[in-house]
């Protein structure tokens, strides 16, 4: 593992001054992939998923189509009464359409569809999803409820994500190495399709590919991914109870920060 160069490692400690600043449960992972220097605030911690549960859930399924025990190509209908509020497109459907496992997961990831998440979810059943997730090598990273389930959430039931097993995943999909090479890529290209890019991209404005997955709810903002500078590396932040308008500006700086430190 070679030390940071002198440019990225100020980017790291100011990014660590500024969260230490900031109120609430705040955490991030950091890696370079090609020199491998890391750096972290709280990363192995249990964090307020909001929607980057998503993002395990996502690989999850791919696992599960890759060992023959889910078909992608598997049509679930969509309910009216199973319809929760946007992020999404299906809960503005007039009617109750009938989708492939596939493209619920692409709308589930690039257009975070809380719809079809829950869908995916009732499907897989949260139980076989948790026990898919500990054979994954995840441990803090686990879903206790449906998406806009008030009655699971006053009685204090959340989804929990770690933003170090998020990079290990990340780092598993860069190498090729989660599942198989084709598997892995179509993970990563789903990702490179996200649509709510005004954290990780938001000072960065397309000038690099990103596959990332967000997340966010009352006090609490998530960003998870891979951001490919030329030398590519992962940003996992997770927080909540917080200022979410400074939170998330300093997600913003910190990702161009670290862009423009390879510059």
């Amino acid at each position: 593992m070679k030390t940071a160069t002198n440019r990225e490692q100020q980017a790291l400690d100011a990014l660590k001054k500024r969260i230490e600043a900031l109120p609430g449960h705040l955490g991030f992972y950091y890696k370079n992939l090609i020199t491998k220097t890391t750096a972290d605030y709280r990363s192995d911690e249990p964090f307020l998923a909001a929607s980057v549960i998503k993002f395990p859930l996502f690989l999850y399924i791919l696992k599960e189509a890759a060992a023959g025990r889910l078909d992608l190509a598997y049509c679930i209908k969509i309910t009216e009464a199973e319809k929760v509020p946007v992020c999404g497109a299906l809960t503005l459907y007039t009617d109750e359409p009938e989708v492939d496992i596939r493209t619920l997961c692409r709308l589930m990831i690039s257009i975070s569809d809380n719809t079809a998440t829950n869908a995916l979810l009732r499907y897989c059943g949260i139980d076989r999803v948790n026990e898919g997730f500990r054979a994954m090598g995840l441990s803090k990273t686990h879903v206790e409820r449906f998406l806009f389930d008030s009655a699971a959430g006053a009685a204090g039931r959340e989804n929990y994500i770690a933003p170090l097993e998020m990079g290990a995943l990340l780092e598993m999909l860069y190498c090729k190495e989660f599942v198989s090479e084709t598997v892995s890529q179509e993970a990563l290209d789903t990702l490179l399709l996200q649509q709510i890019n005004h954290k990780l991209d938001g000072k960065l404005c397309g000038a690099i590919p990103i596959a990332h997955k967000t997340g966010e709810d009352d006090g609490l903002s998530n960003d998870v991914g891979i951001l490919y500078a030329r030398q590519p590396f992962l940003l996992c932040f997770a927080g909540h109870d917080t200022d979410v308008y400074s939170w998330e500006t300093l997600i913003r700086e910190s990702a161009y920060d670290l862009y423009m430190a390879q510059v």
